[in-house]
């Protein structure tokens, strides 16, 4: 029979084994897609087009023939926000556009003040084409967001806040700037904090399921935030170095019990 001493140098594992109850199933995107099997959605999430707002920043740019005269109208105000263009270049960042005041205005030279909340960039960029004829022939005219973003937190890789490039962005567009969640992240219960003008909606996602790919949150707007929350595994390994030490002493204990029982 082994002596107490022997058993004890389980006891780490054993613990693990006990608090670590995160399964391989529970990890894996799509698990309810069945491994040999391809499945078509008939009906995947549609893509609603943002709409400008107050506080945002537009990267608006007027070509014309002359281009001394494109310079002077495409010149704009600099804005400093916290984010990054990409998942390598997280931090501070300089973005240069045409902030909208509180009005729903973008105050451009030569052109002046533009209406342009409510619109989507399509919609003002065809409005603001319109003006432009005025001045300039044939000018060809870009609208996009400069600062669309949003912030990702909790259990991924890089945890902060990114503008990108584009407005079709989904979550796992959003997830992959920040490096994926890591292995203690619950997939199945991921959180969406959306602004809806004074109010917060806030919205469940189970990444595991695919029908995800349905749901009307799927793509994001400017300013959502994801949470992943951590699972149960998370706490489990950090408590890992915890119950060594629990068990380390045990077995210091348990050697000097059987020594002093031979005195």
């Amino acid at each position: 029979m082994h002596p107490p001493v022997f058993r004890w140098g389980f006891l780490p594992l054993l613990l693990l084994l006990l608090f670590s109850n995160c399964s391989v199933k529970k990890i894996v995107y799509f698990n309810d897609l069945p491994a040999d099997t391809t499945r078509i959605l008939k009906q995947a999430a549609a893509f609603t087009e943002p709409v400008i707002q107050s506080d945002d920043i537009l990267s608006i740019t007027i070509q014309t023939l002359d281009p001394t005269t494109s310079s002077v109208v495409n010149q704009s105000e600099v804005m400093q926000a916290i984010g990054a263009s990409s998942a390598t270049n997280v931090g501070s960042q300089v973005i240069s556009g045409f902030l909208v005041d509180k009005n729903g205005y973008v105050n451009m030279t030569l052109l002046g003040k533009v209406l342009v909340a409510g619109l989507t960039t399509y919609q003002a960029r065809e409005k603001i084409t319109k003006l432009a004829t005025q001045y300039y022939k044939d000018p060809t005219v870009q609208v996009r967001f400069a600062n669309f973003k949003v912030t990702v937190l909790g259990e991924v890789t890089r945890p902060a806040t990114y503008t990108v490039p584009n407005e079709r962005v989904t979550v796992f567009d959003a997830l992959g700037l920040a490096g994926d969640m890591t292995i203690y992240g619950k997939r199945e219960n991921v959180l969406l904090i959306r602004d809806q003008g004074k109010e917060k909606e806030l919205v469940r996602l189970n990444l595991n399921d695919s029908e995800v790919l349905q749901s009307p949150y799927f793509y994001l707007r400017q300013n959502d935030v994801i949470y992943v929350e951590p699972g149960k595994g998370k706490a489990a390994a950090n408590n890992a170095a915890r119950t060594q030490t629990y068990a380390i002493i045990g077995s210091i204990l348990s050697v000097l019990i059987i020594a002093v029982s031979r005195l």
